[in-house]
């Protein structure tokens, strides 16, 4: 806990002086960056560390990047093996959750999802290749699973990568894919086996940017600042040292890389929670109507009761997950689920209260409410819908009863 105290501190102290003061600049990069829908032309052989056509200039990314490292906040879940603090997930959840009371969208990097694949499938040449300077900050990456017609059902994958003539030849489509026209390489999965399916049919390639065949074809503007793309496959020739893991296998690695990607955001909502909720309890305060403060009115305290609570149970439910995690517990589908499920809602509930108790005030652009309110609609969608999670929540207690409870018989 040491450990993880001293980085929530050197966290929040390049939250305070690095990033809050962007806030009012983020608010109005958001609104040029909103309209561009046309994909990046990246330059062949360059990589980029950040979105060059993102909510930061690329002058403020690189110095906070700087500043990151300066800081010794680069690579915190990264092995030290591999160059990095190697702290544990628990650790990691602290530090997100702190970077999470600002809305300037700056990630510690490396991504950590996109990490603990490459760690658990690379070879050794793939290593060399990808994961050691991925781990470095040198490299970026991205990962393509979504399809028009696959999002949460990843079972409904349609892109299709089959052998012929010793290669692989890759084709289909994917969309709502972050830094594809930017990142140095793809993580693609597509269906080697439709018979099989997610049960051994489906496995991963590493598809570098500027591959013969990979079309970009446009952004997608959203409600938030969550613009990815739609890209297309077109007879994508690859060598099976461009094959993630064994053929076949992607499935179950990939479900471990979404349950890493759930904790990170339930640890933002977690954050982002504690933030306007500070808002609230401040304004309410201050705020006098009909001669008494907002904090008198018994509505005002019911909310902010309710914020405390589910932010006390957000955390704890988090760092359980986290725990398992780095206890090395193979499958925590249902702690990522339910951690997600939680923090999303929560946070919905704490930014639509806090807006209301701020009134005209909240919808306003000089505070960040609206921001948070419109991001955490994004993050109640993106990996996995609170719906489908609910349904592998459901299934695994019927499954395996109730968590810590002795099941008997009736």
């Amino acid at each position: 806990m040491k450990a993880a105290e001293d980085l929530r501190q050197r966290v929040r102290a390049f939250v305070d002086d690095e990033l809050l003061p962007l806030e009012p600049d983020v608010i109005r990069w958001e609104l040029e960056a909103s309209s561009r829908t046309e994909p990046f032309a990246a330059e062949p052989g360059k990589s980029y560390l950040f979105d060059p056509v993102g909510d930061l200039p690329p002058e403020v990314y690189e110095r906070l990047l700087a500043a990151a490292r300066e800081r010794g906040l680069w690579g915190i879940d990264v092995p030290a093996e591999y160059g990095g603090l190697g702290l544990t997930n628990l650790d990691k959840m602290a530090a997100v959750e702190e970077m999470a009371k600002t809305i300037v969208p700056f990630v510690l990097p490396p991504d950590s999802p996109n990490l603990h694949w490459l760690s658990a499938a690379c070879d050794a040449g793939q290593r060399a290749r990808y994961l050691d300077p991925y781990a470095r900050g040198e490299i970026t990456s991205g990962v393509a699973i979504t399809e028009p017609g696959a999002g949460s059902d990843v079972s409904g994958i349609e892109t299709t990568a089959r052998r012929a003539g010793g290669r692989w030849v890759l084709n289909g489509r994917k969309k709502w894919i972050g830094k594809a026209d930017w990142a140095d390489f793809l993580i693609v999965v597509a269906v080697t086996d439709r018979e099989k399916g997610s049960r051994g049919g489906m496995t991963a390639f590493l598809v570098d940017r500027g591959t013969p065949g990979v079309v970009v074809e446009r952004r997608l503007p959203t409600i938030s600042n969550y613009r990815p793309c739609e890209i297309r496959f077109d007879d994508v020739e690859l060598g099976d040292e461009q094959v993630l893991g064994d053929v076949g296998d992607a499935f179950v690695p990939m479900q471990n890389r979404l349950s890493v990607r759930r904790l990170e955001i339930a640890a933002r909502c977690v954050g982002a929670t504690e933030r306007l909720l500070g808002m609230m309890m401040a304004y309410a305060k201050e705020r006098v109507t009909f001669g008494e403060p907002l904090a008198a009115r018994q509505t005002i305290q019911n909310w902010i009761a309710d914020a405390g609570i589910g932010l006390h149970t957000s955390r704890l439910v988090n760092r359980d997950a986290a725990a398992k995690l780095d206890a090395g517990v193979g499958d925590i589908r249902f702690e990522a689920s339910t951690a997600k499920v939680l923090g999303t809602e929560l946070l919905q509930q704490v930014a639509d209260r806090c807006l209301q108790a701020h009134g005209g005030m909240g919808l306003g652009k000089e505070l960040p409410i609206e921001y948070y309110y419109r991001l955490v609609r994004v993050w109640r969608i993106v990996e996995g819908a609170s719906e489908i999670h609910r349904v592998t929540i459901a299934r695994n207690l019927l499954r395996h009863g109730i968590p810590g409870a002795e099941v008997h018989a009736r």
